[in-house]
């Protein structure tokens, strides 16, 4: 519990910012995707004062809320607490109240981020050997520092890998500045500022999140009608960057799948109609219908 308050405290974000790489959200709004990110496999089999893989994950979720270009969820663990605390509390033996934890209203996430440190080199200037794991450099901290990571992003309704990359955090670039203190990451966050890997491994988070904000334009974002008639209700809302006056296109989206696995292969959506949305709330949005018959379960994006 202690990791969860800690790791929430993180994501909502205690005076994190991106120096020169990432952009808050407009007041215009831009239309946000809800993610979620997991704890990063260490694979470089690097150990310290510090959890490595922990870190990665709390602060690219730190880092993607700062953003204010996602609807940042709690890590897996944290989601896990969370619903383990709505199980206690069906469980009988909590007492109820409004105040209890419900179940079946936790947002699910669209998009996953995951990945691997794949490489910790103590030092860039000669100050380290390191041997090789998997092709890869691996060491401690030093004088200087690199730390490679690859970062996948998913589409968690069809488990597609929608992009990767990698990149190579080092250790005296600019990267993020995190105002917060504490512990953990399994250790000393003091620690961890001051240490050349925890350096590298700020500037590393830095790059990958550049990168996810640069897919956003790639992925298709959508919503659902969830009421039709003199005024259309949205599933999509503040939280995911609606605002006054955008219009959607409207209409049911067509898929064609592969008859041998099942994988979707393509979608496209058959347009019905337009609408502009006339007010907004933080999870949905009215709007009026500019031209066709809307239907509730029909599909919403972006009009061209």
């Amino acid at each position: 519990m202690k990791r969860m308050r800690l790791g929430m405290a993180i994501v909502l974000g205690l005076g994190l910012s991106i120096a020169g790489s990432v952009m808050a959200a407009d007041s215009g709004g831009n239309l946000r995707y809800s993610i979620s990110v997991s704890k990063f496999e260490n694979k470089a089999g690097w150990s310290g004062q510090w959890d490595i893989g922990n870190a990665f994950g709390e602060i690219m979720t730190a880092a993607l809320q700062e953003s204010g270009k996602f609807v940042v969820l709690g890590e897996k663990d944290m989601r896990g607490e969370a619903m383990a605390e709505q199980d206690l509390a069906n469980s009988g033996r909590m007492a109820g109240g409004k105040k209890a934890p419900k179940t079946g209203q936790m947002t699910p996430a669209q998009l996953l981020v995951k990945g691997a440190i794949t490489h910790v080199q103590d030092s860039t200037t000669g100050g380290g050997a390191g041997v090789s794991v998997m092709g890869f450099r691996v060491g401690g901290s030093g004088d200087k520092a690199e730390v490679n990571v690859t970062i996948y992003i998913i589409d968690s309704t069809t488990g597609q890998v929608k992009a990767q990359t990698k990149v190579v955090g080092k250790a005296g670039r600019k990267g993020l500045n995190l105002g917060y203190s504490g512990s953990s990451f399994g250790g000393d966050v003091a620690g961890f500022k001051k240490d050349n890997v925890g350096k590298a491994t700020e500037d590393a988070v830095g790059q990958g999140v550049q990168f996810l904000e640069k897919q956003l334009e790639k992925i298709p974002w959508e919503g659902t009608v969830i009421k039709a008639g003199d005024k259309v209700m949205i599933n999509r809302g503040s939280r995911e960057g609606v605002s006054v006056g955008q219009v959607f296109a409207v209409g049911s989206v067509e898929t064609i799948n592969d008859k041998d696995t099942g994988e979707v292969l393509d979608s496209e959506m058959k347009q019905a109609g337009k609408i502009k949305v006339t007010s907004v709330k933080e999870k949905i949005s009215y709007c009026e219908v500019l031209d066709g018959k809307i239907k509730p379960d029909m599909t919403i994006q972006p009009a061209d």
